[in-house]
């Protein structure tokens, strides 16, 4: 049988009464999203934010009313029935459904992510198999693209590499599927802590990834360090990235626009020679090499 869809434009309006509602009602499960691609980029840790405009979808029993739900829905939210609409679908497979339009990506000459139960067309790749998730980090946005673009390109056979900030993992687990020795992945979010570890798991590499919490760093140096953040905790953990790069090592500096590259940069150099890797839709991927302190 199939189930009734009901989508609400709630606007600026708190959700929470709405998704109380539609559970009220029968609701099997109740869906929020971005109504005006206005993404939230820096989110202060601990906060999960919405968007300014959310569109609500709601999942109902194929036998319920789909007239009376916009009625009742919009006189008990105060909103015009013109911005509820409601329509049947057809039962599917609900947990692969919003895989359908990801495909496996290339990055570079060798490095492949490819969904669950997807396979890279070349016999050569090399292969990640990644579903998208609560924790950010497919290899969808501009800066991870970029990231793994450097990983590919870099020589990374018996290196250790830290991945700063490592949401699901990805630059971590590409960098140990293109020849690194060993990776340690650090995050404030336990939901990316979890995603990195599963993920691991399922690619084979959890013996070679280390995941901890940021605040359970200690001291140590790697030979490639990754942060995929934003310009301003860029800026602000300068001596602490710079700590954990070898000398002679690598810095790979992600998540700030264009606009913002150079006063990062200038913030990494008295420990790094710097330059710009890539600017790809507006945001810049910074690298460096850590300077060898002069003998004697």
């Amino acid at each position: 049988m199939p189930f009734v869809q009901l989508s609400i434009d709630l606007g600026a309006q708190d959700p929470s009464a709405a998704e109380d509602a539609c559970f009220q009602r029968g609701a099997l499960s109740v869906t929020l999203a971005d109504a005006a691609d206005d993404p939230v980029l820096e989110p202060a840790p601990g906060t999960t934010p919405l968007w300014p405009r959310v569109r609500l979808t709601a999942l109902f029993p194929g036998g319920a009313d789909g007239p009376a739900l916009v009625t009742g829905l919009a006189r008990s939210l105060t909103l015009p029935a013109a911005g509820l609409d409601w329509e049947l679908v057809e039962d599917r497979a609900w947990e692969r459904e919003w895989l359908k339009d990801f495909r496996p990506m290339r990055f570079g000459r060798r490095l492949w992510i490819c969904p669950g139960g997807q396979s890279a067309p070349d016999p050569d790749a090399r292969v990640l198999e990644l579903d998208p998730g609560l924790a950010f980090g497919t290899g969808t946005h501009p800066t991870t693209a970029s990231c793994l673009d450097w990983l590919d390109a870099a020589d990374l056979a018996g290196r250790t590499v830290l991945d700063y900030g490592c949401g699901s993992g990805v630059l971590a687990l590409a960098a140990l599927r293109l020849g690194a020795a060993a990776a340690c992945a650090v995050d404030i979010d336990p939901q990316a802590l979890l995603a990195a570890r599963q993920n691991a798991a399922r690619n084979r590499l959890g013996s070679q990834l280390e995941v901890m919490a940021t605040d359970e760093l200690r001291d140590g140096e790697w030979d490639v360090v990754l942060a995929n953040i934003l310009a301003g905790p860029l800026v602000e953990l300068a001596p602490r990235l710079a700590a954990h790069t070898r000398p002679g090592g690598s810095i790979v500096l992600a998540g700030m626009l264009e606009s913002q590259a150079e006063g990062v940069a200038a913030t990494y150099r008295p420990w790094f020679d710097m330059h710009r890797f890539s600017n790809r839709d507006g945001w810049t991927v910074l690298s460096g090499r850590k300077r060898i302190p002069a003998a004697g």
